[in-house]
Formats: C-alpha cells, structure tokens, sequence
C-alpha cells in the first residue's frame, strides 16, 4: 500500500472571521498613574474610538490561526524538493549563523580597509578557493545572481574581442541551454543562433562546426546540461571555438555535478560564472538574495570589474587602477552575506567533503532515475548527472500531461518536480533530488510517482482533477495569470 504523507490542510478561517465583540489578546495592569484624556493630550484629530473591521480575537486563538497557517507552507524543512535545475537543497544552519557573526552583519560598506581587513580576506579567500574548483586563473564577487554573472562574463568577452580589433556580433546558444542564456546575449548586444543537439542529449558537432565562424563571439553552453547529461565532447567543443578566435563561455548552474571532480578551465573554458545560492549554501528560492561570482582565465582577468583586491604590505587594499576593466557592475563589492555562507561551506567540507557531495547529487539522481525509468518515458539514455529528465509520453496516452502529475505529487505530501522544462524534451518531469536527500526520503518519493502512474492507468480524470487535499484545489492557471482575483472572504473593506 502506498505510504502518502499529508499534512495539515484543515479549511482555515480568516483571523476576522473568528472575531467576537470584547475579546483581547492582552492583559495590562492597573494604572499606577492618573489617568489622562486621550483627546486633550493628543488631540481630537488624533484620537479613534474604533478601528472598523478590526478583529477582536483571544491570544491562544491569534497563536493557533497563524500556527495553522504555517503548515500550508512548504519548505525545505519539511521535506524534499525535487524541482531540477534550480538545486533547492537543505543547507547547513550553521552557515546562518556564521553569517550573521557581529562583525560580518554590522559592517558598513563605507568603512575605511584598514577596519574591513578581516572582511576583505573573506573575500580574498573565497576568490582563490573557487578560482580553484573552477580551474580558472581569477574571480569576481560582484555579480548579484547568475543571470547577472552571464551579463558580467559576456561584458568582459566583448570588451576582450574588442582589444582584439572587434567583438563580433553572435553568440550561439545550445538548444538545451537556461533561457537566461540567450536574454543575456541579447542585452550583451550580441544576436543569437542556436545549436541543436543530437540524439544523446549532447551539443551536435558537426552544426556548431559549420555555425562557429569569424561572427561568433562565444558559445555559452552548460555542462551538465540542462538534460542532466554531461557534454563528454567539450573539449572538443572548445577547440573548434578556439580555432575560430571565439571563447568558450560555461554557465555553472548545474556544477554542483562537478564540484571535486571536474574544472571547467580544464576543459576549455575561458570563462563562466558560479552560482553560490545553489552550490555553496544559501537557501535559493523564495526572492531571497543571490551571488553569482565570475571566473575567468588569465587573459580576461584585466578585463574583470573594479574594484580587484590586492595584496600589499600593509595588508589588502581595494585596486581601482585598471584601465581594462569593464567597470563596476554591483553596488559595493556584491552579496557579502552569501559571500560568507559559500566560504562556510567549502571550509566545512574541504575538498574530500566536497567532491563527496557532488558524487551523493550524482548518485541520488541516478538512484531515482533507475527507479522510475520502468514507469516514465526517458528521452536519452545517456548517463545521468546531478538531475533526471522524464516525459510524459507513456501518460499521455490517457490524456495525463506532466502537469497533471505533478499537482497529484501534491496530494501525495511532495513539492511537484520542475514541468515542462527543458523545452527540448516534450513533456517533460525534471527530477533533481540533491545531495542532501537521505535514501529513505527518495524511496518514499519513488513509491509516489510510481503509485501515480498506476492511478493515471486506472482513473485518469483523478489525476486530471488533482490535486484533491488541498485547501486550493485546480485552479484555471490561464484566466487566473489574466484575471487574478485577490479579495478576502468576509468583512469587507
């Protein structure tokens, strides 16, 4: 029998709805001074006798409605998320902590270096440890996000291509690639190919090629890739770039696959940015703050934004004599909190640590793929790495798509998997459990999308129709995107 876990979904009223005239949720004591008029200390025009609408509600009721509330919410605390490409994963609350020591949170950005001596080693440090990882000759801090550190490297290739005599005009993109790829070439100024991919999976060789001529600037390819497949041609890649004078740009989302196993300057990059709130330890989602620092080989390291910290005899200084530079692109020197919990996590784990998490990603994914592959169409057969990609081709066959199932994975206690993305795979179910899921956790996710593919076989219209248990249930997506209705029930305005 299916294990489903549910959790608290109880219709809850609105705290105006529990009102009740002369209830409070306080208690003052007596008086121990004269008494005054409200009106003659502050004035008529100051002073309400009532404030409409307001709920009159006891304590314990006001602790136990937003309790309630709060089990609505899923979060990371609670269980697994298995939205691929964007590597919500449980980080260590230790990280938290370090990041909010006195020095480090009160510090102001205007604060002379020789009283941020200790700040500008953090960033010193981190700099060299992920030039390290990256295989690369130098790195900023600056870019807030990835998208952001996609806009900063393209910046520096065409500021490069310029020293050269001409920044081209193209940049190709994998039709496998993030969609942040190609924004950030059109805003870079550069127009866009696309290169298909062949039938594993992989950036087609022969198509990129006749495409890489002396218009492109770069090639901006993920390795992984956005199929969770690792490009084993990239050294190739980069050399049929190289020969042409184009660079050979790496988004780092997904390398939290290659941490401790592989550098991407290894195998041919020249530049690529890291994302910090996926990797290294800052909770990612939710609108909460970012880091995506940029990595570069040593030719494009005069071409890296100011301010570069140096290190001198009496200690590090900010350097802003670089006429090469591409200039600022992030208010002070970035996200320095983020900054800190990434510094935090490499030096918790050490290099063994590390590559032991990025071999658990791996493993995890692998695990799940091989329990589901009996149940899910797998579109490429080429290994896995940090994530798994299904479609929905065997369920829509019973008219089930892969929306459809993932709103049933709510019924069955899950956050749904990534839809309908890569936009190469129709269909699609992207699956990244993470490094930090224990076998127990995947199994019970496993026996949920198992126990769902039996249900679409059996009733289809209960999958159509989910999810069930929910406060919410299916909501018309299109009209409420077009017409949203945000009202509250009961006491109106």
């Amino acid at each position: 029998m299916t294990r489903v876990r549910q959790h608290q979904t109880q219709d809850e009223l609105l705290v105006f709805e529990r009102s009740s005239p002369g209830k409070v949720g306080y208690q003052l004591p007596a008086l121990d001074v004269p008494a005054a008029d409200p009106v003659e200390v502050l004035g008529k025009e100051r002073v309400r006798e009532s404030i409409d609408g307001f709920p009159e509600v006891s304590e314990v009721e006001v602790v136990r409605h937003f309790t309630r509330l709060s089990t609505w919410n899923y979060a990371i605390d609670l269980g697994l998320y298995p939205l691929g490409s964007c590597t919500m994963k449980y980080n260590p609350r230790l990280n938290e902590a370090v990041a909010r020591i006195e020095g480090i949170v009160d510090a102001h950005p205007y604060q002379p270096e020789s009283m941020a001596q200790g700040l500008l080693r953090i960033q010193r440090t981190l700099e060299t440890y992920l030039a390290d990882i990256a295989g690369m000759d130098a790195v900023t801090l600056q870019p807030a996000a990835g998208a952001h550190g996609e806009l900063t490297g393209l910046l520096m290739i065409r500021s490069y291509l310029e020293s050269q005599g001409s920044p081209r005009r193209v940049v190709l993109i994998p039709d496998s690639a993030h969609g942040t790829n190609p924004a950030t070439a059109a805003i870079a100024g550069y127009e866009t190919r696309e290169i298909p991919s062949n039938r594993e999976g992989m950036i087609d060789l022969a198509a990129l090629r006749l495409a890489a001529d002396d218009s492109v600037a770069a090639l901006m390819v993920t390795n992984p890739n956005t199929v969770g497949i690792f490009e084993r041609d990239i050294a190739a890649v980069a050399d049929i770039l190289h020969r042409q004078g184009a660079l050979l740009y790496v988004d780092g989302a997904n390398m939290n696959a290659l941490v401790g196993i592989a550098r991407p300057g290894d195998f041919g990059a020249d530049v690529m940015h890291l994302n910090l709130h996926k990797t290294f330890s800052t909770p990612h989602g939710g609108g909460g703050p970012g880091a995506g620092p940029v990595a570069v080989k040593a030719h494009l390291e005069s071409f890296l934004p100011v301010p570069r910290i140096r290190e001198e005899a009496g200690g590090l200084r900010y350097d802003w004599d670089r006429p090469k530079s591409i200039g600022r692109v992030r208010a002070f020197y970035g996200n320095f909190g983020v900054l800190v919990r990434a510094l935090a996590y490499i030096l918790a784990h050490g290099g063994d640590g590390l590559r032991n998490a990025t071999v658990d990603a791996v493993l995890n994914a692998s695990y799940i793929r091989r329990g589901l592959e009996d149940d899910y169409d797998l579109p490429y057969n080429a290994p896995s790495m940090h994530e798994c990609i299904f479609s929905d081709a065997r369920q829509a066959k019973y008219g089930v798509k892969t929306g459809d199932i993932a709103k049933r994975l709510i019924d069955h206690g899950f956050h749904p998997y990534t839809v309908s993305f890569p936009l190469i795979v129709r269909g699609a179910l992207m699956i990244e459990p993470t490094e930090t899921e224990s076998k127990q956790e995947l199994d019970e996710f496993i026996e949920a999308m198992r126990a769902i593919a039996r249900e679409v076989e059996a009733d289809p219209r209960l999958v159509r129709s989910a999810p069930v248990t929910t406060r919410t249930n299916r909501v018309d997506e299109t009209l409420a995107a077009r017409k949203p209705v945000l009202t509250w029930r009961g006491t109106p305005e």
